[in-house]
């Protein structure tokens, strides 16, 4: 407790005076996290109330920096910081209590894009903070120049090719999502500060933001959520599209996830392309493709190419579905042993 006093008064040094109590017995817990959740919910409410060009000043936060150098989290009325925990209230408000602090304002300068969310004060403060690594950002898209993420987000939007649509997976999500990875697997490919097509670090609040995904199509794109994270965010999603974004308990995989959809109509159905299927006739023996120099290949090693050209591949996957190993007979080994 009293390390938790100290800490406090040295970070906000406005306060004078604090109280700090442990609560153990779980009942009671329970319901100090229902009034948590109510307080909560009312402060989001009010940040809903406003919108982003209602506003001339953004927030930046730099408080992870400390391990993600290139990071720098914009706030906006419409988007929360990615960790959750700070609405554009809460921002100005740390802003003006802690002028020095971690928090501060950015004058969101001239609209370069207002659907994909590109200002130009916002570039300008964030190659500023960033080193010059990260030189521009759209806060509604998840491709092009994405906000980047630390590793502390709530939640992660991920792109799914195969259905062209995006999933979500939060932090609590101790499953595996759609896609076949981990939460843990899926921030890893975003955090760092780094800008990654197709992977987004996000609050939840923001899900519930009518910017979410705003240059990407919003929740008429999103194909997959964990259905703990879809109670939560309900009464934002559009309602004719409720029952057609799957959750873990409807698709388990990409297979049963293009089933589902194509079964419930979603929206996404539509951008797909049958693909077109060419009958080949089978061939005999199919005739030697001639090559360049043979290369002796150490037992364990993958021939790719020849002529002079050698390709490494470093922390790569291959699937492959079939292998056929077929025994070269001994006068075929005389024979290009001189070619």
């Amino acid at each position: 407790g009293k390390i938790l006093e100290r800490l406090f008064k040295s970070e906000l040094p406005i306060i004078e005076r604090i109280q700090i109590t442990f609560i153990t017995d779980p009942e009671e817990v329970e319901k100090r996290y229902q009034e948590a959740l109510e307080i909560y919910e009312a402060r989001d409410a009010r940040a809903r109330g406003l919108k982003d060009e209602e506003v001339d000043l953004f927030y930046g936060c730099a408080l992870c920096q400390s391990f993600a150098p290139t990071h720098l989290c914009i706030i906006t009325p419409q988007r929360y910081a990615n960790c959750g925990a700070i609405s554009w209230f809460d921002a100005r408000a740390s802003a003006r209590v802690d002028p020095k602090g971690p928090v501060f304002p950015i004058e969101k300068g001239e609209c370069l894009d207002e659907l994909k969310g590109e200002f130009s004060g916002v570039n300008e403060v964030i190659k500023k903070k960033t080193l010059g690594a990260i030189n521009r950002v759209w806060i509604y898209s998840a491709f092009g120049y994405p906000h980047t993420s630390c590793g502390c987000f709530e939640a992660a939007a991920f792109y799914i090719p195969e259905v062209d649509g995006f999933g979500t997976v939060h932090r609590g999500f101790t499953g595996v999502a759609v896609n076949g990875l981990t939460f843990t697997t899926i921030a890893d490919s975003t955090a760092g500060g780094r800008q990654v097509d197709g992977f987004h670090g996000i609050s939840i609040e923001y899900m519930r933001s009518p910017k979410f995904l705003q240059a990407d199509g919003g929740w008429a794109r999103v194909v997959w959520v964990p259905s703990e994270v879809k109670e939560r965010v309900k009464d934002f999603i559009p309602p004719d599209l409720i029952d057609k974004i799957a959750t873990e308990k409807d698709a388990t995989n990409v297979e049963e996830l293009m089933e589902f959809l194509k079964e419930k109509g979603h929206p996404v159905v539509s951008r797909w392309k049958e693909e077109e299927v060419v009958e080949v006739a089978p061939a005999e023996e199919a005739a030697p493709i001639p090559t360049g120099e043979v290369i002796e290949i150490a037992p364990g090693a993958i021939p790719i190419g020849t002529s002079g050209f050698r390709i490494k591949l470093e922390n790569a996957k291959i699937y492959i579905k079939k292998v056929t190993i077929r025994k070269v007979p001994s006068h075929e080994k005389r024979g290009r042993k001189g070619d």
